[in-house]
């Protein structure tokens, strides 16, 4: 239970994190743009965490190496698709849209009929987002959010994967360098990032930081002792947390159907979670009995 406790808290400080790191990472935009931020990001996690935590590579097996690629390839394109969704759409808007990938997963690995129910009621919830009855709607950007998705859900699986072979500082900092070669073509086909300057720098460390480095450091300790299903449910928080966001430090404003719609999935999320809990105390009494 404690173990529980502890991966759930830094589940929601790894939201908190990247939310605050995507609210620095949009202001470098106009500067570098999305694939600029997200290469500097990227590199820079990739950096810091190889001198933290210091790796042994050359004791890793293929199966590691290979889980660490997927990984890092699912953590690369989740995050390049979803900078460039952000460009075009507000981001709790983008947030909610993306959890459709996370959302499905849990729907997947479901096996009770009441975490469908919950599924669906999340599902509701990012349908009401998007503001449909306005003339500027950006379905590239919609679609963008909604392709980040996917990928969200294979990071989750693969991040649950790499925890359950190997050390989880091993793991994300291999696959954040695996995430840094592949975001390397496109970066030097963007070359907005080579246009770099002190304090863009700095922001970017920071973005790197709050988005990378420690989030993805929790998350992958909360994959090793939550079910992938409680993980996926439990960031349908990222919408709310993405919105506050935005609002504090972007002045992105939501209608309030938008946020009934998030106020939705945060009621599943609970839902799934409270229940889930008592469904598993419930086991552990009868398997005592």
């Amino acid at each position: 239970m404690k173990n529980s406790n502890l991966a759930i808290s830094a589940t929601l400080l790894a939201i908190i994190c990247v939310q605050g790191g995507a609210s620095i990472a949009k202001q470098l935009f106009p500067l570098i743009g999305p694939i600029g931020t997200v290469s500097l990001r990227i590199g820079l996690s990739a950096v810091l965490l190889i001198l933290i935590n210091r790796p042994k590579f050359l004791q890793f097996t293929t199966q590691k190496w290979k889980y660490c690629a997927m990984y890092g390839i699912g953590l690369a394109a989740m995050n390049l698709v979803f900078y460039m969704a952000i460009q075009r759409i507000p981001l709790g808007l983008a947030v909610t849209v993306e959890f459709a990938g996370p959302l499905f997963l849990a729907i997947a690995l479901s096996r009770k009929l009441l975490d469908v129910v919950w599924a669906l009621l999340a599902c509701i919830g990012i349908l009401l987002i998007v503001p449909w009855q306005s003339d500027h709607v950006d379905l590239v950007g919609l679609g963008l959010a909604f392709l980040a998705g996917m990928f969200w859900a294979v990071y989750i699986v693969m991040g649950g994967k790499v925890a359950k072979i190997m050390d989880g500082k091993d793991a994300v900092t291999t696959g954040m360098v695996f995430a840094s070669l592949a975001i390397i073509p496109f970066t030097i086909w963007d070359g907005a990032v080579f246009n770099l300057t002190p304090s863009i720098f700095v922001k970017g460390l920071g973005v790197a930081i709050l988005s990378s480095a420690l989030p993805f450091s929790l998350e992958i300790m909360a994959l090793k002792r939550l079910p992938a299903k409680t993980f996926s449910i439990l960031m349908s928080l990222e919408p709310a947390f993405a919105a506050l966001s935005g609002w504090v430090f972007l002045a992105e404003e939501l209608s309030f159907l938008q946020w009934i719609s998030i106020g939705c999935v945060i009621v599943a999320s609970i839902g799934t979670t409270v229940f889930s809990k008592v469904a598993a105390q419930n086991e552990i009494v009868q398997s005592k009995e």
